[in-house]
């Protein structure tokens, strides 16, 4: 990958054409990238140009499809000009593998190869290959073209200079880069989310609050915050005297299971998996999925503004 790659439009392959890799898709056709897709099902490669020109809307870009070219299997794609490669397959450890496998042996030498895992290291994917130091992860957030984190996340194996390089080119994508130093398991993210997920489904358990409540208590206290400063900043507002005052009494009494709690097993035993079943802990028709869906993408647009308004992004 040459130096100067990140200053201009590339060509990237994102192999997997479902709703993430949507958004990935239409975040590089957004900053004039050509994009190649391999995905096995003919269904998916046929719905991706409308589905990329509605994420380019939605992110008040053209929607522009024609750097878009989609292919059923790997060899197909124009692998002497792909500067990036981007997995997006289903969370399976050894289907990933195969691919990586596959895709070390196509790629330019110079070509960086990550995976958007959410929680496979990626020196368990890329284990035994050659050519570790150009593989990464690079994980982002659902929806990827609207969310602007995404991780760039090294293994021991992994090239610090690429990783800055692959961090360089989603920066000028509009995304917002942070670089994960070692290879854990959930990254910086999903750790957080996890720990903080695992107290909320207990207290659903414990019956101390409804799931309305659970969700109105983060969106309108310390997530409404978390909009304007992160965690550690915001403690540096209110002081670290304290935190560690209120950790002595509150962190001794906070779960620490190590699995899921038997509310959430018992929703998915019943199919109770939200809107893919059109039932969760909340019951949900087209109509009320809809209406959510369009609310939920518009307040992610409204935190967008701010955020350009602070030149973060």
């Amino acid at each position: 990958m040459p130096q100067s790659e990140h200053q201009a439009p590339g060509h990237a392959l994102v192999v997997g054409g479902g709703t993430m890799g949507v958004g990935i898709i239409a975040m590089f056709l957004a900053g004039g990238w050509k994009v190649d897709v391999v995905s096995r099902s003919a269904s998916t490669r046929e719905g991706l140009p409308d589905a990329c020109a509605r994420a380019l809307t939605a992110l008040g870009k053209p929607a522009d499809t024609s750097g878009l070219a989609t292919w059923a299997t790997l060899p197909e794609a124009a692998w002497t000009a792909i500067d990036i490669v981007v997995e997006t397959v289903t969370e399976d450890l050894e289907l990933k593998r195969r691919l990586f496998a596959e895709m070390e042996a196509l790629a330019r030498p110079d070509a960086a190869i990550t995976s958007n895992s959410s929680s496979f290291p990626i020196s368990e994917i890329a284990t035994g290959l050659a050519t570790q130091g150009r593989m990464m992860g690079l994980h982002f957030f659902m929806p990827a073209h609207l969310i602007p984190l995404v991780e760039v996340v090294r293994s021991v194996h992994t090239d610090v200079a690429l990783a800055e390089r692959v961090g360089a080119i989603m920066r000028a994508l509009g995304k917002r880069p942070v670089q994960v130093r070692k290879d854990v398991i959930g990254f910086l993210g999903n750790r957080i989310q996890g720990a903080l997920m695992r107290e909320a489904l207990w207290l659903i358990e414990q019956g101390v609050a409804s799931p309305e409540d659970i969700d109105a208590t983060v969106r309108l206290s310390f997530g409404f915050r978390y909009a304007a400063a992160g965690p550690i900043v915001q403690k540096e507002h209110s002081g670290w005297d304290t935190t560690c005052a209120v950790a002595k009494i509150i962190w001794p009494d906070l779960t620490n299971a190590d699995g899921p709690p038997p509310v959430l097993q018992k929703n998915v035993d019943e199919g109770r998996i939200g809107f893919k079943t059109k039932r969760g802990f909340f019951d949900w028709d087209d109509e009320s999925i809809a209406r959510e869906r369009a609310r939920y993408e518009r307040a992610l647009r409204k935190c967008l503004e701010i955020f350009k308004d602070e030149g973060i992004l």
